[in-house]
């Protein structure tokens, strides 16, 4: 038999030392998943934010509207997409079989605008956060999203406005606060100005927080 070069002894050592950090690299990143209803640029913000670390990634995007906007966008940036119906997505063997499959660390909600359903919510307990354009407790409730909530803030002349990221229980808005982020506002906002500023904290903020919860969690 003949003998082994020391040389290849050490190639091979570090060949899997390096095989197994991949693996290991891989196999701990988190799995996010996103639900979205509209044009999606929170959900690319936070594919594109995950994509530059290795810590987790986003694994899936799912909405309830085949031609929804955030489905092309996932797309060219390499996610799987799924659209639903409104009956599969509170069916057993819908759209939770599918999340079952996946075993998402985390469901994002980001701009979906069906209430969540509860059978989803009691097969991943505390792992479904949602982001909303105000300050909750104040302008959440349903029928408050997007310009909606922005003309209530103008109208009742508020100060300030924000976001808040908060788990999804059964109720709509209601679920523990986990972060809010806040703007000031001036007295001649209108409710794109608003938006505009909501949509630079959404940008800046929702996938920092995503990543604390996943490294809290």
């Amino acid at each position: 038999m003949g003998e082994v070069k020391p040389y290849y002894c050490t190639f091979v050592f570090y060949l899997l030392i390096f095989t197994s950090g991949k693996l290991l690299e891989t196999g701990m990143k988190k799995r996010i998943v996103i639900f979205a209803s509209g044009s999606g640029t929170n959900a690319e913000n936070i594919i594109k934010y995950f994509q530059r670390t290795q810590f987790a990634e986003v694994v899936r995007v799912l909405s309830n509207k085949k031609d929804a906007k955030v489905l092309e966008r996932a797309e060219r940036l390499g996610v799987n997409t799924v659209s639903f119906t409104k009956e599969e997505l509170f069916f057993e063997n819908g759209v939770l079989e599918i999340l079952k499959e996946v075993e998402p660390d985390i469901i994002v909600l980001a701009g979906f605008l069906l209430k969540f359903p509860e059978i989803i919510l009691k097969e991943f307990p505390n792992k479904v956060i949602n982001i909303h354009p105000a300050l909750l407790p104040k302008y959440g409730g349903k029928g408050m999203y997007g310009n909606y909530v922005h003309e209530a803030v103008i109208n009742n002349k508020e100060a300030e406005t924000g976001i808040t990221i908060h788990y999804v229980n059964e109720n709509y808005d209601e679920g523990a606060i986990i972060s809010q982020k806040k703007v000031t506002l001036s007295k001649n906002e209108t409710p794109e100005t608003v938006a505009e500023k909501v949509h630079i904290l959404e940008y800046e903020w929702f996938p920092k927080i995503i990543e604390e919860v996943l490294r809290n969690g």
